[in-house]
């Protein structure tokens, strides 16, 4: 049973519009970073080589980009390295079919480094993606309400690899009542991003609906999604919300892709990391059980049954409509 929310909520500001994006190349806004300067990146979910963009917080134009000439298969997520090396995930899998993932990493100085990546048991969608004090990639893929698989790598990844991920946990998001999203309620329970505070001391992981900020103790990211209390920040009425990212001064930004010809916002909560030591509007996550192998299959047996349902319906519509040409 999924645990509800406790205590009394605390004042948590309301998101503030700070640009609206109407570059077409951001229109597929998938992931968001803030540099030590405050600079805000932002990568689309599309593309034929690696392009992150520098973004102006006050107009959301594009100020300076950066590239790589690699090919991502669905680069869904972008992160800080602790060097200040932005990270891309190459993380996204909506059939899972991939044989290994991969993150991109581009230094400050120096060029990019391409490292894949695999699934101990089996392909995942994700969309999430942080990076840990040791330099390790910490991946929250997006399996909704039956509990989001989290895998980190044993040691920061080194060569193109493949480099094995293990399985840390599992993240389970709260029932929620923000619906002014995609999918309604069960857009509030996908992982679509996540994002780590300057000092280490937060992580977030987003919805469509709502942001959830955990406390981050001796610097284990993976435990903290996996078994803390965390608190609820509201994103209501993005388009497609699937960028987060906190500022230096513990601003938590929020972005998104154009949908149904709404375009994405680029939004900031002030203060937003501080209201994790206050300790307001928490819950107390499940204990979920750890599966004995293999990978979540909740969804992907529901969507085969659908599937096989729809197909057996048109099986039958053919049937009577050969019957009455008979």
């Amino acid at each position: 049973m999924l645990a509800a929310l406790v205590g009394t909520a605390a004042a948590v500001p309301e998101p503030e519009l700070l640009c609206t994006v109407t570059d077409r190349r951001l229109a597929e806004l998938s992931g968001l970073v803030v540099d030590a300067a405050g600079g805000i990146w932002a990568i689309p979910d599309g593309g034929r080589r690696v392009t992150v963009h520098r973004i102006d917080p006050v107009t959301c134009a594009i100020v300076e980009t950066r590239t790589a000439d690699i090919d991502p298969r669905d680069a869904e997520d972008l992160a800080l390295g602790p060097d200040g090396a932005l990270w891309v995930g190459d993380i996204g899998d909506n059939g899972r079919v991939r044989d290994t993932v991969a993150v991109i990493v581009l230094p400050e100085q120096g060029e990019p480094r391409l490292h894949r990546l695999t699934y101990p048991d089996g392909a995942h969608d994700a969309e999430a993606l942080v990076v840990d004090g040791a330099g390790r990639p910490v991946i929250v893929t997006k399996e909704g309400p039956f509990g989001a698989g989290v895998y980190r790598t044993v040691e920061p990844p080194a060569g193109v690899g493949p480099t094995p991920l293990e399985r840390v946990g599992t993240a389970a998001l709260p029932a929620s009542n923000g619906t002014t999203g995609p999918l309604g309620g069960l857009g509030s329970r996908l992982v679509t991003g996540a994002a780590q505070s300057a000092d280490g001391s937060v992580v977030a992981l987003r919805s469509y609906t709502d942001a959830w900020l955990y406390p981050v103790r001796d610097g284990d990211v993976a435990a903290a999604v996996t078994g803390a209390a965390a608190v609820r920040v509201p994103l209501p009425d993005e388009p497609q919300g699937e960028a987060i990212a906190f500022g230096p001064d513990g601003t938590l930004y929020s972005a998104g892709e154009t949908r149904n010809g709404v375009r994405g916002e680029l939004r900031a909560v002030r203060g937003a990391a501080a209201l994790v030591a206050g300790g307001d509007a928490v819950f107390e996550p499940p204990a979920a059980e750890e599966p004995s192998s293999g990978p979540v299959w909740g969804p992907a047996v529901i969507g085969g049954g659908i599937v096989t349902g729809l197909l057996l319906l048109l099986a039958l519509a053919m049937g009577l409509r050969g019957r009455r040409r008979a």
